[in-house]
């Protein structure tokens, strides 16, 4: 299985938590969506341990099973349909989950995060 992360679960694995290692210890692939790792640099770069913090994604992100996804111009296809979809659904959501949940559809990932935002697209497949 291949699996796009949130902040939020990539956080979670940096404090240990059980259950979350062992999913990452299960799947074939950990991909990194842009949005995600800008989210992280800009948490980092908020806090006191924004060196310490960045030395350990650096170290998580050299290894072979994690690839980081940018956005290109099939991206925003994806993105497109997904907004509109929101758009008339009632229930928009961040921009930076957009463009998580286009790369996620876009690459045929399963996404793991506990955003609640997700929850406006069904069709997108998640681990819990």
């Amino acid at each position: 299985m291949n699996l796009a992360i949130d902040t939020n679960r990539y956080r979670d694995f940096c404090e240990g938590k059980p259950a979350v290692v062992e999913v990452f210890r299960r799947v074939s692939r950990i991909a990194i969506p842009f949005p995600v790792l800008a989210e992280l640099r800009a948490g980092f770069a908020c806090g006191k341990l924004a060196r310490r913090n960045e030395r350990i994604l650096n170290v998580f992100l050299n290894r072979p099973r994690v690839v980081i996804f940018y956005a290109d111009e099939q991206t925003t296809f994806h993105y497109a349909r997904l907004f509109v979809q929101l758009r008339e659904q009632g229930t928009p959501i961040p921009t930076n989950d957009l463009w998580i949940a286009a790369l996620v559809q876009q690459h045929n990932l399963f996404l793991y995060s506990r955003d609640q935002h997700f929850d406006a697209l069904p069709q997108l497949p998640r681990v819990d």
